[in-house]
């Protein structure tokens, strides 16, 4: 006989829905005495909630979670993708508009990588969309430095280990080269960390400039560098087998706009 689910979600978890902070900071603020619930402190993360239960943190109440949002954001070079930077560097985050309010970002690119970054505010969205499970293809522009052909990017495609990390296939389509340098279209599913950079060492290449330019059906297309443009809900929570019931009002402005012609979303062909 199976124990029934515990109702509602875990606190922290809410707490950073709320766009107050992470889920990681929620359970620090919880470890430190500043969450009530009900009137009464909470003493773990390990506790679940409803929406009947009064959160307070610090002694005001928690605000009701915004509408679930999704960005596409246009990753510069030289930005790390995290809130905090321990060595001091410049972060994606600081560098948004401070009218976006907390995001997250859905995986990460590297610190000299660029291209299509996406940004939520709602950490549920970003999980769904990283999960290797879902199948959502990351696409890439790599510049190479080496002698490179086809046949050697083929080898890619029933995945390699290196260093005893597996890679799953990975699709490698050569562009265009001249002399040392080549331009590649890379294609894989799992982003595991610094994946693109580690295979193409294992064929005696280095990566000279690595741009993301699409993740599942969301494109980069025109978006200028640094720029940062919302994603309408319509386009987003069917890919992401997520209803809704009404229209959210962030969605107005879009309503008479077909979704296909929207910048930054894939056409799908018939067959």
């Amino acid at each position: 006989m199976s124990e029934d689910k515990p109702e509602g979600e875990r606190i922290a978890k809410v707490i950073a829905r709320a766009g107050l902070c992470s889920r990681r900071d929620a359970e620090r603020l919880i470890a430190e005495g500043r969450v009530q619930l009900d009137g009464e402190t909470v003493t773990s993360p390990a506790r679940n909630v409803t929406e009947n239960n009064v959160i307070q943190v610090d002694g005001k109440p928690l605000d009701a979670p915004p509408p679930a949002r999704l960005w596409r954001y246009h990753k510069p070079s030289g930005l790390v993708t995290t809130h905090k930077d321990e060595k001091g560097r410049p972060t994606v985050f600081a560098n948004l508009p401070a009218s976006l309010g907390r995001v997250v970002s859905v995986g990460r690119l590297d610190f000299n990588s660029e291209g299509l970054l996406l940004l939520t505010n709602d950490g549920e969205i970003a999980r769904r969309l990283e999960l290797p499970a879902a199948g959502w293809v990351r696409k890439y522009r790599v510049r190479l430095f080496g002698k490179v052909n086809q046949t050697d990017l083929d080898k890619l495609a029933t995945g390699v280990t290196i260093a005893g990390v597996a890679y799953g296939p990975i699709v490698a389509d050569l562009e265009r080269s001249k002399g040392v340098y080549s331009w590649a279209t890379v294609s894989l599913k799992e982003g595991k960390n610094r994946e693109v950079k580690r295979v193409m060492e294992s064929l005696g290449l280095k990566v000279a400039r690595l741009i993301r330019v699409a993740y599942g059906p969301f494109q980069l297309g025109q978006l200028g560098e640094a720029q940062v443009e919302e994603i309408p809900a319509r386009l987003w929570r069917e890919p992401l087998g997520i209803g809704r019931k009404k229209r959210d009002a962030h969605d107005a402005p879009w309503k008479k706009e077909k979704a296909r012609n929207k910048p930054g979303f894939a056409k799908t062909k018939r067959r």
